[in-house]
């Protein structure tokens, strides 16, 4: 599985990062793994998923995390993450 990391600012792609997890881990379980680990190389909080983005990951394999997601303040516009790749 190969999930794409983004960070939005003012529409402008400011960094961004794929993670690959080729482990035998339920689909979930990779998700939530590829997430913590996008979060520590951008040095943010892990998001917290809402309804919306569970339904928008559900139904188009992405999402974007808010500032409504994350606890504290953050200095983007949000964090898109969506999958490029499935086992």
């Amino acid at each position: 599985m190969r999930i794409w990391f983004k960070i939005y600012t003012d529409t402008h792609l400011m960094r961004d990062i794929t993670i690959e997890n080729d482990s035998d881990d339920t689909r979930t379980h990779k998700i939530f793994k590829a997430l913590e680990d996008a979060c520590l190389a951008f040095d943010l909080g892990k998001p917290i998923w809402l309804d919306s983005n569970v339904s928008d990951f559900k139904r188009h394999g992405k999402t974007r995390f808010t500032k409504d997601n994350f606890v504290e303040d953050i200095d983007f516009d949000f964090l898109e993450m969506h999958i490029i790749e499935e086992d």
